[in-house]
């Protein structure tokens, strides 16, 4: 997957593609287990700020997902630059609630936007030609939905409470990484409140003013989703 070749060339592993959105060119998933081995080779390939924040992580399994997520991106940005991975510039965009260093992550006078999420031993990333945000959740345990759900907003929780069981959990699942997603692409993210905007629980997603959100496919037990600014 993360084999080292010649600037511009394509990954080993073909990157799947995403749904047909407008703007949004590329969609990559990984099984951290599978690739975190290969990534370890590649670690060079991380900026001072990235080491810095791998270090930073105590236990192994953590910073395999941080190590396998980072190098996947620089390898999916490098190919869309025509760089290297490791020459490969992310900046910090100014924060949407302060305006401080820690916003969304860029790359620097290159209209290329992409998001990265993780949970579990998944991994998501995107790139694409307008702001875009990803996430992928691991559906939790009933009590974790029950505790989470006064969170959301309040059409959300009205359509929740109609539901039991596993049906429950999918739902509230799918209508987080949907949230997660848009508050992403927005630059807000969870600072803005998740009852702040409607992503719906349904099949189909809500479609807040601005912003085209898709559910994405997703491994057994998880579920993820992708929100791209209209243009």
């Amino acid at each position: 997957m993360f084999t080292e070749t010649s600037p511009g060339s394509r990954m080993a592993a073909d990157p799947q593609t995403g749904p047909e959105v407008p703007g949004l060119e590329l969609v990559w998933s990984g099984h951290v287990p599978s690739h975190a081995a290969e990534a370890r080779r590649y670690e060079h390939w991380l900026d001072a700020a990235e080491r810095e924040r791998l270090a930073s992580l105590r236990r192994t399994e953590d910073r395999d997902r941080y190590r396998t997520a980072h190098v996947a991106l620089r390898r999916l940005l490098a190919d869309h630059l025509g760089g290297d991975p490791a020459e490969v510039v992310i900046r910090r965009a100014p924060c949407f609630v302060c305006g401080g260093p820690h916003g969304r992550p860029v790359i620097p006078r290159d209209p290329v936007h992409f998001s990265l999420s993780h949970a579990g031993d998944q991994l998501l990333i995107a790139l694409a030609t307008e702001p875009v945000g990803v996430d992928v959740e691991k559906v939790p345990d009933a009590t974790a939905v029950t505790e989470l759900a006064g969170t959301l907003h309040p059409a959300e929780r009205s359509a929740l409470d109609g539901m039991s069981g596993m049906r429950r959990r999918i739902a509230f699942t799918r209508c987080w990484s949907r949230k997660e997603a848009l508050l992403k692409g927005t630059g807000a993210g969870l600072n803005a409140g998740l009852a702040t905007v409607c992503s719906g629980v349904e099949a189909v997603p809500a479609q807040p003013e601005g912003w085209r959100v898709a559910d994405l496919p997703a491994a057994a037990g998880y579920a993820a989703a992708c929100a791209v600014k209209r243009r």
